[in-house]
């Protein structure tokens, strides 16, 4: 029998973790002292050390940089943006603004990302068990669609014909994939499921941002999971930048839509209780 462990022992694997070791004048983060890192590395390059364990390589970290500043905003009318305006007319703090906004980023409203690499997870283990890639995609994008209906997560924009940054990331994944950055199989995935829409709907259904970030994501061997909270990360800094310019507007109670413009109502037409009431006491009486 093992003899029981003393308070300081207990407390010490309660909270035991490889990510930062503190101690008076002393800051570890992943073993690198912290004032080693200080001016050193990039942001997107301590998000890379914090989550992964050791620092990327340059091209590691040109990709992952890429990704973060796609990312940051598009616009008032995308919903996490729009309630970090909305709260802090409302008068919460930045910090509640940012809170309120990012808790919107679930499945429908920012799980995109995560739903793509997890498309390409799938896809690639069909090609690992022998299926060509048109096979696997095919397969996969079908089993996607029969259980999730037909939204397919990473292609085609409710706004843009073609998505502006899509392009340009992806050729930065194929530059990376001729140096040997990155091997290519997820870039290679997510065309495979283009030329497939393209052939099903007669007419092009080009990669979103979703698509090609998840793209660069799985090149860099991040889990579903984190693709989208890396994302948060990135939509933080326009939801910050949002809510900091409404802050300078002065409005109050900033609802989704102008006070002067009408919506559609579509409940009962006018009634009052107490010609109501009559009627339900007369249909007693009888």
């Amino acid at each position: 029998m093992n003899p029981p462990l003393d308070s300081a022992t207990l407390a010490a694997d309660y909270w035991s973790t490889s990510i930062i070791d503190i101690h008076p004048g002393s800051i570890q983060v992943r073993g690198y002292p912290i004032q080693e890192l200080i001016g050193e590395i990039s942001f997107p390059q301590m998000i890379w050390l914090m989550l992964r364990g050791d620092l990327p390589s340059v091209g590691e970290a040109r990709l992952l940089e890429a990704a973060l500043v796609a990312s940051v905003d598009h616009g008032p009318h995308a919903p996490s943006i729009a309630i970090s305006r909305m709260a802090v007319s409302c008068g919460l703090p930045l910090n509640g603004a940012m809170a309120s906004a990012l808790n919107t980023l679930d499945d429908v409203h920012g799980g995109a990302g995560q739903q793509s690499v997890e498309l390409f997870h799938t896809i690639e283990r069909e090609q690992a068990h022998g299926a060509t890639l048109a096979e696997a995609v095919e397969s996969c994008v079908d089993a996607f669609v029969a259980g999730n209906g037909k939204y397919l997560p990473g292609f085609g924009h409710r706004f843009h014909p073609v998505d502006p940054r899509a392009g340009c990331l992806l050729t930065m994944v194929d530059e990376a994939t001729t140096y040997g950055v990155v091997s290519g199989r997820y870039a290679a995935i997510a065309r495979g499921i283009e030329a497939l829409l393209k052939r099903r709907k007669a007419r092009p259904i080009p990669m979103n941002i979703d698509g090609a970030t998840a793209v660069i994501y799985a090149e860099l061997g991040f889990e579903p999971e984190l693709a989208r909270g890396v994302f948060c990360l990135s939509r933080a800094v326009g939801i910050l930048s949002h809510a900091w310019e409404q802050r300078g507007r002065g409005e109050r109670n900033k609802g989704p839509m102008p006070r002067q413009m009408a919506y559609g109502y579509t409940g009962p037409a006018a009634r009052h209780l107490q010609s109501q009431m009559q009627q339900a006491h007369q249909e007693d009486k009888q």
